[in-house]
């Protein structure tokens, strides 16, 4: 079983991306092999719209997203994290999930990419600096939707309100345990639903 990792934060050590490692530590303590797709360190043009994914569901586009499509794809859970950047994702992590257009076309277009009955679960973990009442909202609708585009259920989800210093993650001590619960539960196969606010 193989979990992905996709850290949409452009700051390496950044709070996002300690929820993201304790909760891949929770996924390889139920048994999967993780892996870790940091999408700063990737070049990853945005989607230029060309319909060129219509003909056969390939991006015309040829950069580093050509393998995260393949990693995406043999994955059998994936877990999205991003801070928030005015009420969104990160613009490299937008670029990543404008790009699964491709893959949306292969499911709901072409219908050549089936799960052949495989059961793919995603979770999302977000991060943001104030304590807004609609901090995640869009940025929950835009993962539920790249999950659904890439063919995994969404299943969970990790939202801490009011962390922005770097490390800052490391004074709640709960929101980390959250975490590793989250990457344990996806794959144990139990409802996550967690929020930590």
């Amino acid at each position: 079983m193989r979990v992905l990792g996709i850290m949409g934060s452009p700051r390496r050590g950044s709070n996002t991306e300690t929820l993201l490692d304790k909760a891949l530590e929770g996924a390889a303590k139920a048994g999967a092999e993780v892996d870790k797709v940091l999408v700063s360190r990737l070049k990853i043009s945005p989607c230029v719209e060309d319909y060129g994914c219509l003909e056969a569901g390939n991006c015309s586009i040829k950069d580093d997203m050509q393998a995260v499509y393949e990693k995406l794809r043999q994955a059998d859970h994936v877990i999205l994290a991003s801070p928030i950047f005015f009420y969104g994702i990160t613009a490299q992590a937008k670029a990543l999930v404008d790009r699964c257009q491709a893959l949306w076309v292969r499911r709901y277009i072409l219908k050549t990419e089936t799960d052949n009955e495989r059961v793919r679960r995603g979770a999302f973990i977000s991060v943001g600096a104030t304590r807004g009442e609609k901090l995640f909202d869009g940025a929950v609708l835009t993962a539920k939707y790249f999950f659904d585009a890439v063919g995994v259920k969404y299943d969970g989800e990790l939202l801490v309100k009011g962390v922005d210093d770097k490390g800052q993650i490391e004074e709640h001590p709960e929101a980390l345990q959250e975490a590793f619960r989250l990457g344990y539960e996806l794959v144990s196969g139990t409802t996550n639903q967690k929020r930590v606010s």
